[in-house]
């Protein structure tokens, strides 16, 4: 008589599986990859490529290392080194990559137990990481669109002169006149922003290919609406309240299209080991990622908090899991207790 080895419950039929949900999300990140490369240059490309291959490499070597199983086939570590390479500035050294695709790799994934175990989401505690080590290269290194004065001015929106610092640094250190002056008036600075021709990190700048992206996997079924709506609501909804110079005069649609909000509820917030899985529990994370991360943005010292806020709030989502968890045995009426 044969032997049957039958895994743990749930047996769920499916066509997808962990390979074939990566590097789906590998080729939504392409097109705003694409455009970093005609809006900031061929650099944007190379510290991609050296991002993404310091990741596949320290995956290899991790998990031989540690007598794991090689799965660089998966397409974890590429995810990893794109999303790496986008939450950093276009002209930062290529040492950067390498190092924080070590931290992301090594010591946020496989020593914490490798895939599936990690706490914390390894590209954004790479970019922590980098940002507490190499803060003047973190948050300097921008670059002007090499386009923005054609495109600008087909847009009409009369600039003439681009800064290299954000709209975000703008914003928090001088206020709404300098991102006007700087960028345009409303609401052509929208379609700016939307199109992606500011300065930003390498894969931020997009929002439309990025939304793009997220809709086609909401499509897919491999994620669901319930963390990027409370993320992005509860970001413009904080912001409108306190984020311009009185109170209910904020702006929630430059707050979400001007840094890495799109990017960080899309592909981010989502990742699969450190989002909750319940649906309310979603929700509850969204929101406190859009509250940590308008906290951040208008009383911390840096411009942009999404990253911060998805990793203080990525410890709590197995908590979050645990209170909202279904019950097993819902009571019945009348009967016995």
């Amino acid at each position: 008589m044969g032997l049957w080895k039958v895994s743990i419950s749930p047996h769920v039929r499916s066509n997808e599986s962990v390979e074939k949900i990566m590097w789906t999300v590998v080729a939504c990140l392409v097109p705003p990859l694409v455009l970093s490369v005609f809006i900031f240059g061929i650099q944007t490309l190379i510290i991609t490529a050296v991002s993404v291959a310091s990741c596949v490499a320290a995956e290899v070597l991790s998990q031989k290392a540690l007598g794991r199983r090689v799965t660089v086939k998966d397409g974890s570590a590429v995810i990893t080194g794109m999303l790496l390479a986008f939450v950093i500035p276009p002209g930062v050294n290529y040492l950067l990559p390498v190092l924080g695709a070590v931290m992301a790799i090594y010591i946020g994934k496989h020593l914490l137990g490798g895939i599936g175990y990690n706490i914390f989401n390894p590209a954004l505690l790479a970019r922590a990481f980098l940002l507490a080590t190499f803060p003047v290269a973190m948050t300097s290194a921008w670059l002007p669109p090499l386009s923005d004065m054609a495109i600008f001015s087909y847009l009409g929106t009369g600039i003439d002169a681009v800064s290299t610092a954000t709209p975000l640094a703008l914003l928090k250190e001088q206020g709404m006149a300098a991102v006007i002056e700087q960028f345009g008036a409303i609401p052509n600075i929208y379609t700016t922003f939307l199109l992606g021709w500011r300065p930003g990190c390498i894969g931020e700048t997009s929002g439309l290919l990025i939304v793009l992206g997220g809709l086609y996997l909401l499509y897919r079924g491999y994620i669901t609406w319930h963390i990027p709506a409370s993320v992005l609501a509860s970001i413009a909804l904080l912001t409108w309240i306190f984020g311009g110079e009185a109170y209910l005069t904020g702006d929630p649609l430059l707050a979400i299209l001007s840094g890495g909000a799109l990017l960080g509820a899309f592909f981010m917030a989502n990742d699969y080991v450190t989002c909750p899985t319940n649906k309310t529990a979603q929700l509850v994370y969204g929101v406190g990622v859009g509250a940590l991360t308008v906290l951040i943005r208008l009383k911390g010292g840096y411009p942009e908090g999404i990253c911060y806020a998805i990793l203080l709030m990525n410890p709590v989502s197995a908590v979050l899991d645990n209170w909202f968890k279904p019950k097993r045995f819902a009571p019945v009426a009348g009967g016995a207790k």
